[in-house]
């Protein structure tokens, strides 16, 4: 199945966010080709290895943030919510991987709507505690995952997505090399050795890296493939550098089977600004963000 990647990123009504690699063009040739030599020097390098360096980017110790979501259905019709964003990388410290939460700003009727989430590490083997605070209820509910593929706030990414992955969880194989004068491009295969558990057959992603500097390496598409093996989604990324972290600028998600779409803007984004755990509880829910 062919994916309109310009009209996919028209649907965002933001900045195309491939536009500073010059992506539209990729699948038009539009100067792009195989490069046996980025192709041989990176298979030395190895798949994994690529993994390794473009996907594990810092984000910061803490993270205070603007998030924006907006929704789409196949007909168009739209839906905006925004959020105070607070998260907080705890590092494995007793077990908790990370703390994020979330607390509505608009709609007007769901202001003050506040949502929680602790993940935790791989090895406690444990899923995720989340709150939900409705003010209009005036409770806060615990929010169960009864399936690590259901929806993220109704958007195309589901908990799996936003959840961190052991790197040994994969099997990786190098599909592609691409260069375009000092870019290249890396495109990397990721089939689940567990398939019983796997949410998805496989997930391609798509990596750039300029001059061969890998600094500056980071995963700028995301292809996901249903367990049947057909094509189920398209992820775009475009990314900010704060304060050296590596935080999402605005993302583009596209259910190619619903043609449902989501996009994720981050703004007014603080890095290291030394966030309490205390902020991270039923109280903070409750109170809001003052």
């Amino acid at each position: 199945m062919a994916v309109d990647l310009k009209g996919m990123l028209r649907s965002g009504r933001g900045p195309l966010l491939a536009a500073a690699l010059g992506l539209a063009a990729m699948g038009a040739g539009g100067g792009w080709g195989a490069s046996p030599a980025v192709a041989a020097a990176q298979e030395r390098l190895g798949p994994r290895e690529i993994v390794r360096r473009c996907d594990f980017k810092y984000a910061g110790e803490d993270q205070r943030s603007e998030l924006t979501i907006i929704l789409r259905d196949k007909d168009g019709n739209e839906k905006k919510n925004v959020y105070r964003r607070l998260w907080k990388d705890y590092k494995g410290r007793d077990g908790v991987a990370e703390k994020m939460l979330l607390v509505t700003t608009y709609p007007p009727d769901a202001r003050g709507t506040g949502f929680m989430r602790w993940a935790y590490t791989a090895e406690t083997d444990k899923s995720a505690d989340q709150w939900i605070y409705l003010p209009v209820l005036k409770k806060i509910r615990r929010v169960s995952i009864r399936d690590p593929g259901d929806s993220f706030l109704g958007s195309d990414l589901t908990y799996y997505d936003i959840s961190a992955h052991d790197i040994d969880e994969f099997d990786y194989r190098l599909v592609g090399a691409r260069r375009k004068g000092a870019l290249q491009v890396l495109i990397v295969e990721a089939r689940p050795k567990d398939r019983r558990k796997a949410l998805y057959s496989r997930i391609v992603s798509w990596y750039g890296l300029v001059r061969g500097d890998w600094r500056n390496c980071s995963k700028f598409r995301v292809d996901y493939y249903d367990r049947k093996g057909e094509p189920l989604k398209q992820q775009l990324i475009k990314w900010q550098r704060v304060n050296g972290a590596w935080i999402w600028d605005e993302v583009a998600v596209r259910n190619v089977q619903t043609a449902h779409s989501s996009v994720f803007r981050m703004r007014e984004v603080e890095v290291n600004v030394g966030l309490k755990d205390e902020l991270f509880t039923e109280r903070t829910l409750r109170l809001g963000l003052r």
